[in-house]
This record gives structure tokens, sequence and C-alpha cells, in this order.
């Protein structure tokens, strides 16, 4: 249960970090390259720095998941993006939470993974919170468009990709996994860096390395934690453990006020990873 409250801890710094830098960095796109080109650095040293493609039994399987991976985390991010413009940020960041019954679905579905009943329960009172804690009423035009769904299945499928790899790739290949995911994102942020043609300063090149350590972290976090504990407990564990440091942390860092609802989203989050870790 170590790494998975490391994996926890490390995406919620992820957040924070994020969270700081809202007033200070004017280019996304080019902090989030340099957020990943840090990943790849420190997922190549967990391989000891070892040959990129070392040939050995396994290895194109692993880069094969780990490309497919870096594409799943940048499509996330500019879905989501895409979506707050047209949705609006508290249902985009609804959609994109939802995302771990992908994550669920496939575990259950392929890897024939059975929770118990009570864990059950924590899973969808942990969704109800996640949904409790984002809507608004009258926030965004109600119905689901195909933006929305993309959005979920992409941040969804980027957490079930790790699953994957747990169950099909080989464990001495998780660092070139991890490796191939940061440098397939980092790839399409240069060349969406490019598109823009905006400008880039020390800012961006500070916050996206202060991003990139826990970012790396948490990935690498969440892979040790499923060779242990399964995915439908791991998933839900590190959505609302993730969005509970958060809150916590814009309350007091932050200063942020919480709505009455949010305060019940918040009782109801701590009832499921109670029940998730029975």
């Amino acid at each position: 249960m170590l790494n998975l409250l490391l994996a926890v801890l490390s995406s919620a710094l992820v957040s924070i970090t994020m969270r700081f830098s809202e007033s200070k960095v004017k280019n996304t796109i080019a902090m989030l390259a340099v957020n990943y080109i840090m990943c790849a650095f420190l997922a190549w040293g967990y391989t000891g720095f070892a040959q990129w493609y070392p040939g050995i039994s396994g290895m194109t399987p692993a880069c094969l998941m780990g490309l497919v991976n870096g594409v799943l985390y940048l499509a996330g991010f500019v879905l989501l993006q895409r979506n707050i413009r047209r949705s609006g940020v508290v249902l985009s960041s609804t959609f994109l939470k939802l995302g771990l019954l992908v994550s669920m679905i496939v575990s259950v579905a392929f890897f024939r993974e059975r929770p118990e009943a009570w864990q059950w329960l924590g899973f969808f009172l942990a969704v109800a919170a996640i949904v409790l804690i984002n809507y608004r009423p009258g926030s965004a035009k109600s119905g689901i468009n195909i933006g929305l769904l993309l959005l979920l299945l992409a941040g969804g499928g980027g957490d079930a990709m790790s699953k994957v790899f747990e169950e099909l790739g080989s464990p001495a290949l998780s660092g070139h996994f991890l490796l191939y995911t940061f440098l397939t994102a980092f790839g399409l942020c240069a060349i969406l860096f490019g598109l823009k043609r905006e400008k880039a300063g020390i800012r961006e090149v500070c916050f996206g390395l202060l991003i990139g350590i826990p970012n790396f972290f948490s990935a690498r976090f969440l892979l040790a934690a499923l060779k242990t504990v399964p995915a439908v407990i791991v998933y839900p564990v590190c959505s609302v453990g993730t969005i509970l440091v958060v809150t916590t942390a814009g309350v007091l860092l932050f200063k942020e006020r919480l709505e009455k609802k949010q305060w019940i989203a918040l009782m109801m989050i701590l009832m499921a990873l109670v029940l998730l870790n029975i």
C-alpha cells in the first residue's frame, strides 16, 4: 500500500504545482514539453541509463504500449482544453475524473479481477463524490457530446494502459515502458509548440521541471502499486485520494473556500477509501 500512497501524493503534487503556475506561466504547451522531457530523463535513469532499445525479449511490446500510452497522455490534455472551451470546466473535469471507469472495466472484463461487494460500494460512492464535487447545475449544456466521450476514453485509457503493461509486459522493462510513454508525449508537445510558435521563458522551464519530477514518480509508483494491489482498488483510490489531498491543499495553502456539497463529497471520499481498502 506504500506505493499506492506515494502515487497519490505524487499525483497531488503535480496538481498543486500546476495551481502555483497558473498566474506565472503563459505558454502551457512549452511547460508541458519540459515536464515530459524531464519525465523521460528520469525514466531513462530508472533503467540504469540502459540502451533505449536493448533488443531483449518483450522489448517491442513494451515500446508499443509506451507509444500508445504517450499518445493517450497528451490526448487527454488537449481534449481537456478543447472541452473546457466548449462545455465548461466543470463538466469537462467531471468526465476526465470519470475516466477511472475505463480502467475498472478493463480490469474486470479482460483480466478477471473480481472486487468484493463492499469494494463495489466504495467504487460507486467514489464516482458519486467525484460527480458531486464537480457538478454545478446550469454550468454547461446538458447531454453528452463526442468531445466529452473522447475525453473520458483518453483519460481512462491512459491509466488502463498501465494495467495492460502490468499484465502483459515484462516487469524488467517497466522503465522502458515509461521512457517511451514520456518521449512520445514530449514529441507530440514539441510538434504543438512548433505549430503555435509561441515564446517560452525561464518560468516555463522551471515549472516544467518541477512538475516533471512528481509526474514521473506518480506513474512509477502506480505501476509498482498495480503489482501488489488489484486495479479495481488502485484506480479509485488514486483518483479520490488525489482529490482529497489537492482539496486540503487548496483550503490550507490557497485559502479556497469549500461549499457545503464539497464538504459532503469529501466525507463520501473518506468512506469510499475505507471500503476500498477493507
